[in-house]
């Protein structure tokens, strides 16, 4: 059986692999990827043994930084992220979340200072079977993974 690319070859830039699909517009969003002017291929509902149904993203010449893949794995902390250079995976990136996140999420308790003073958020990242939360450092409110709103 011949095996075909679904998705032209990434001369050099970041593939972001494995997102569950339900997630990969999302992922577009968090890197503002609607507003880069990186060449920028999407694939969705692509097969996959893993998952079901994945979603790709493919971007040309450009590397993530920390706080972006930070924001990635906590909505899609299975996704492979991997660097390419002239058509090879130099490094492949696993998505670990920190103990602790700073400035990509929001308190959601109103009355928390972080939203009324310009201090940075900072969460503890609760991680349990199958489950994962969030504790803000300042009000102590926990959040579940389905209320975090990302900056």
């Amino acid at each position: 059986m011949e095996k075909k690319l679904k998705v032209a070859a990434l001369r050099n830039g970041t593939v972001i692999d494995h997102i569950p699909s339900d997630k990969l517009f999302k992922v577009v969003s968090i890197l503002h990827l609607e507003t880069s002017k990186n060449q920028i291929t999407l694939a969705n509902n692509l097969d996959s043994a893993k998952i079901g149904s994945k979603g790709l993203v493919k971007i040309s010449d450009r590397a993530l930084e920390e706080d972006e893949t930070n924001k990635i794995a906590l909505i899609a902390p299975n996704a492979k992220i991997n660097i390419i250079r002239e058509y090879e995976v130099v490094e492949k990136r696993p998505l670990v979340l920190p103990d602790e996140i700073r400035e990509i999420a929001h308190c959601g308790n109103p009355n928390c200072i972080t939203n009324h003073q310009p201090v940075t958020t900072r969460f503890f990242v609760i991680k349990e079977e199958g489950s994962m939360r969030l504790k803000c450092k300042y009000c102590e409110r926990e959040m579940k993974f389905e209320e975090v709103k990302l900056k």
